[in-house]
């Protein structure tokens, strides 16, 4: 990100303007001459009409949401002799360790959580006053710090309605299929190989349910300190990786966990206020960012210890997933740079072709999240043990021939279980509240933006030099 002074301004009260003398008409039709040059949706605003959803980072998240899916569906190499599964990973030959470096979109994914957290937090009736920061009680810093928790953990219960629901109906179903699987028939070291790995994606809703529930106090930093806050957030990872590397303290890398996620995060944070004053940084920065962040993951592979793939693999010392390595981050802030770089070719697109795939994935996306590792076990299933078809070699000619109908028989299937649990998701359409906070019709968080972020991204010349 471009290094720009935003130390308080945006959680900064309105002023109260200074009594002045009555309006003469000549001052009054200034007034309303001004009013009508306002955009269409400071005007909204102004009037008191609820801003629209930020396209971009719904875009974000769906597209993401979609890479995810691809990559999973990628990987299988998977044998069966009849007693066990044996599992490998396409995506460890050769050079395909280049896809993960596209496809690993995981740090889209938490930067468009955190920009949806901001935009939560920074309600319409406090337009530059998030809701953690205001609710800090003013006697003393333990009470201010008491203050935080307790906002934090507000945010998470209100969130916790729609998470739970939709992992307690994966869980169930995933309970209920074991038991019913090896009464069928199905050999139970293979329900069991099944069972395990399914359960493994449920690691993001538990870093993504910490990250919100210290989100008021990450509001805080960056209020108090501003891009100083973001560079501590992104240089912790790499303090970790020293200590863990260098120094030896192994025990230490469970840390990033935490703070690796947290980089893409914060910069969704950071997005947020920066596109509430029209200030993104224009597409030259970014491009530079971009270019210097992949010049740090080569050096980074070449130094060591890092694995070129982003995806732990068979056979690889560590991996740089698990927890997030310097590698990881740095390709998160690679990622966000980019995907800020083509913000406005993004928005068009989602304003216009892409509007239903867009509207379609961001009502379903935890769903098909959960449930898209069960579809391609049962396309697995069908193909291994019900009609004992070995699958063809990774990256084989029958391979790339077969991915069209693996990709389709997958994506069928990922739908029908959509269509059985998205329900769960989708819970009951909810008005905007007393708090006047704008709610999709899913019910999830909005990413709704007053100003900059309601409309098309505007123009790389109305963006201000130097930002």
């Amino acid at each position: 990100m471009a290094v720009v002074d935003v130390p308080r301004l945006p959680f900064r009260p309105a002023r109260t303007p200074r009594p002045s003398r009555p309006a003469g008409p000549s001052s009054v039709a200034a007034a309303s001459a001004a009013r009508r040059r306002e955009p269409a949706p400071r005007r909204r605003a102004l009037a008191g009409a609820p801003a629209r959803r930020d396209v971009f980072v719904d875009a974000v998240r769906a597209l993401a949401t979609l890479a995810v899916l691809s990559v999973h569906w990628l990987m299988p190499e998977v044998t069966w002799d009849g007693e066990r599964l044996g599992i490998g990973n396409a995506l460890a030959h050769g050079g395909a360790w280049t896809l993960t470096w596209v496809l690993q979109v995981l740090p889209l994914l938490f930067f468009a959580a955190g920009a949806s957290a901001a935009y939560q937090l920074w309600r319409p009736g406090t337009a530059r006053r998030p809701d953690g920061a205001a609710r800090l009680p003013g006697a003393g810093r333990q009470a201010a710090a008491q203050g935080l928790v307790a906002a934090g953990w507000d945010v998470v219960r209100r969130r916790m309605p729609r998470i739970w629901k939709p992992v307690a109906a994966f869980v169930g179903a995933w309970a209920v299929a074991a038991v019913v699987l090896v009464a069928a028939g199905v050999p139970e070291t293979a329900v069991l190989q099944v069972a395990r790995i399914a359960p493994q994606l449920l690691w993001f809703l538990g870093v993504y349910l910490l990250l919100l529930a210290v989100t008021p106090a990450l509001l805080q930093a960056y209020r108090v300190w501003g891009w100083r806050m973001v560079a501590v957030v992104v240089a912790a990872p790499f303090l970790v990786d020293v200590l863990r590397f260098a120094a030896g303290v192994e025990h230490v890398a469970v840390t990033n966990v935490l703070l690796g996620w947290a980089v893409p995060y914060v910069l969704g944070i950071v997005y947020v206020d920066l596109v509430r004053r029209d200030a993104l940084p224009a597409r030259r920065t970014l491009a530079l960012v971009a270019t210097g962040a992949l010049a740090a993951m080569a050096s980074l592979v070449v130094v060591g210890p890092y694995p070129l793939s982003l995806i732990g693999m068979p056979g690889d010392a560590i991996s740089n997933l698990g927890p997030p390595t310097a590698l990881a981050v740095t390709h998160a802030v690679l990622q966000v740079s980019v995907a800020l770089a083509v913000r406005d070719v993004v928005v068009r697109w989602a304003q216009g072709r892409g509007a239903v795939l867009v509207g379609w994935v961001a009502g379903r996306s935890m769903t098909l999240y959960l449930w898209h590792l069960t579809a391609m076990f049962v396309v697995l299933g069908v193909v291994l043990l019900g009609l004992g078809t070995p699958l063809p070699a990774s990256w084989s000619a029958d391979w790339w021939a077969s991915r069209p109908l693996w990709f389709g028989a997958a994506a069928l299937v990922l739908g029908a279980l959509v269509l059985a649990f998205g329900r769960f998701e989708a819970g009951a359409p909810r008005r905007a509240g007393a708090r006047g906070v704008p709610v999709s019709s899913g019910g999830r968080a909005p990413s709704t933006a007053g100003g900059a972020a309601s409309r098309p991204a505007p123009a790389r010349a109305r963006v201000p030099a130097g930002r």
